[in-house]
């Protein structure tokens, strides 16, 4: 078990490089460092809680495109401002809207709370084994030579990410490519995982506090995963970076 000071202490190490705000000034991310989680596989309450993701969708688009949700269009935009054409990398927003007519996937415990989630408040959420990292996350424009631990052809591939673009990384490398497009298998989560990280992007027009909302509800759902759970969460934005709540 990781002592909760030693979960904010690696919140407290996360950064966002100035030169990601200088392409989008409105950026906000909440993340949450959570230890004591009972692992699994999908169960009844995650397909209960997907099922509410899969109808909420249905509501939202109503007969609209993806694309033309507010937040999905914003993040286009911002794909757009390093270069990455969003038509071919869809942010996990979009690409989970585009999954819910049909049914989102149904992996592990962990993944189901949070895509559903995800999409219930309309907000990109990744989720990480925090024990595969090598020091703090850190969002930053790519060099390029960064290495990126992923699959391709079915077979595992050293990857590397275009010079400038965002990527979200730490000491050994790349853990998420295109600021929320595809993560990496190094810290992916698994059946096992029992420390987690929890990554929420904002973008206007979505607000501080529809953005406080998906980041509750999604630690209100992970409080229920065993007895033990603790949680650590933190706020970074452009012009404050402080815990949440404070």
């Amino acid at each position: 078990m990781m002592e909760l000071s030693a979960l904010q202490k690696f919140l407290d190490g996360s950064v966002v490089g100035a030169d990601v705000f200088s392409l989008r000034s409105d950026y906000r991310a909440v993340l949450l460092a959570v230890d004591g989680l009972v692992p699994g596989p999908s169960d009844q309450a995650g397909e209960a809680l997907l099922q509410a993701a899969e109808a909420s969708a249905r509501k939202v688009l109503g007969g609209r495109s993806v694309e033309e949700l507010p937040h999905v269009a914003a993040w286009r935009e911002a794909y757009r401002s390093f270069g990455a054409k969003p038509q071919r990398t869809r942010n996990s927003l979009e690409s989970l809207l585009r999954r819910a007519e049909s049914g989102l996937p149904r992996v592990n415990r962990l993944t189901d709370l949070y895509n559903a989630v995800s999409v219930l408040h309309q907000v990109p959420l990744g989720g990480e084994d925090l024990t595969g990292y090598a020091g703090s996350p850190r969002l930053v424009r790519a060099t390029g030579a960064e290495p990126f631990d992923t699959v391709a052809g079915g077979s595992p591939v050293i990857e590397h990410p275009d010079s400038g673009e965002v990527i979200w990384g730490d000491d050994a490398g790349v853990t998420c490519r295109r600021w929320n497009w595809r993560q990496g298998r190094r810290t992916q989560l698994t059946d096992d995982t029992t420390t987690a990280l929890f990554i929420l992007d904002a973008l206007e027009p979505l607000g501080d506090e529809a953005l406080h909302a998906a980041a509750d509800d999604l630690a209100s759902h992970l409080l229920r995963f065993g007895p033990d759970v603790q949680i650590a969460s933190r706020l970074i934005a452009a012009d404050t970076t402080l815990s949440v709540g404070d």
